[in-house]
């Protein structure tokens, strides 16, 4: 027992620094020179974890609060005592869970940012309340972000919805019918779901899913060569010569990127903030791709789906985006792009405890 309570005694002393160390970056305006430094690529990543409920300090107005089962004893309650999921009983968990919680909360404090869905502009509440999928049968909203295991989370709505049988169908999946969005509803309709529903999503290390809409949209979807890939080949190459816009580079790619408002892109590429806005909206449970059946399997259980109810594996075709994979292409881009880059997806570096890209002369000499 001493060397368990020793081992997390030291983990919690790596971390709290750790995660400091983003807010005083981003307040000081330090991070371009971190990033060239590599010093922030060294981070422990903390998303391996999954994390719990930001409880009613993080809420507020007609869209916040622990009002439902969204709060932390919701949640307790929801699990039930078959998952044994100890709150309190694992302090480096709770830590984990403190610092971020905290690290939103402190970002969304301010005035100026907004504090319920009604602070958002026209376009923002849009865009926000079309990615928030409702479940009425289980009270529950999932903000859907691309990239992030959500062709799955919508298989898995549309079976606890009685659309389909099991998660193991084989169909293509459809994105929009047999759907319900929060954008579907009334205004008060809405104002009720995101006080009293459980709310969740997923996310995942902003480069790692960049990279993976990359491969994906430029690598297999015509369309998005014909629409996105030609219109950066325009942009970015003096000569078109005969490409169909599948030949875009990852470089071309990011400074396409770079060049884009956040408001307006695609959503496969818009930041995760921009996406599911955490400060307008109180989410009870932030799951991480890394450790995606296990946070899954909790957000099942509190919300009270059936147990024959699970998480779809991923298909045996499914080709992972590795460190390796990352490296490569990463170290191929110009340093002082991605300087331009990340500044736009700090808040999903920071927010959600994933270290900024290792791209040193040194760490990609290896």
């Amino acid at each position: 027992m001493g060397g368990l309570t020793l081992a997390r005694a030291v983990r919690r002393a790596v971390l709290l620094p750790t995660m400091l160390t983003f807010g005083v970056i981003v307040a000081s305006g330090g991070l371009l020179l971190m990033i060239q430094k590599g010093m922030l690529a060294e981070v422990d990543t903390l998303s391996g974890r999954s994390y719990g409920a930001r409880g009613p300090a993080g809420g507020g107005g007609d869209d916040g609060g622990d009002g439902g089962p969204g709060g932390r004893r919701g949640v307790q309650a929801a699990a039930g005592i078959g998952d044994k999921w100890k709150w309190d009983e694992d302090p480096e968990y709770q830590i984990i869970q403190d610092i971020r919680n905290r690290t939103i909360q402190n970002v969304c404090k301010p005035k100026t940012m907004p504090h319920n869905i009604f602070d958002l502009t026209s376009p923002q509440r849009r865009n926000l309340l079309k990615h928030i999928l409702v479940n009425d049968k289980y009270r529950f909203l999932y903000c859907y972000v691309p990239k992030v295991a959500c062709s799955n989370w919508k298989r898995v709505i549309k079976v606890l919805s009685g659309v389909l049988d099991n998660v193991h169908v084989q169909i293509k999946m459809d994105h929009k019918n047999d759907l319900v969005f929060l954008g579907d509803l009334k205004n008060s309709e809405i104002k009720y779901r995101l006080r009293h529903y459980y709310k969740f999503l997923f996310v995942r290390d902003p480069m790692e899913r960049l990279l993976s809409a990359y491969k994906n949209k430029f690598g297999e979807i015509e369309a998005y060569q014909r629409r996105y890939g030609m219109e950066i080949v325009r942009r970015y190459r003096k000569h078109v010569g005969q490409s169909r816009g599948d030949d875009v580079t990852f470089t071309e790619f990011l400074q396409y990127l770079v060049d884009e408002d956040v408001e307006s892109m695609n959503e496969h590429w818009m930041p995760v903030y921009n996406l599911c806005q955490p400060c307008a909206v109180t989410y009870d449970y932030i799951g991480s791709y890394e450790r995606l059946q296990s946070d899954a399997h909790h957000v099942l259980r509190s919300i009270g789906a059936p147990l024959h109810v699970e998480f779809p594996q991923r298909q045996a075709w499914y080709k992972p985006i590795t460190k390796e994979t990352i490296h490569y292409y990463l170290c191929k881009v110009p340093q002082e792009l991605l300087n331009e880059l990340l500044p736009k997806y700090i808040l999903d570096f920071s927010l959600y405890a994933y270290p900024l890209p290792n791209v040193t002369s040194e760490y990609c000499r290896h």
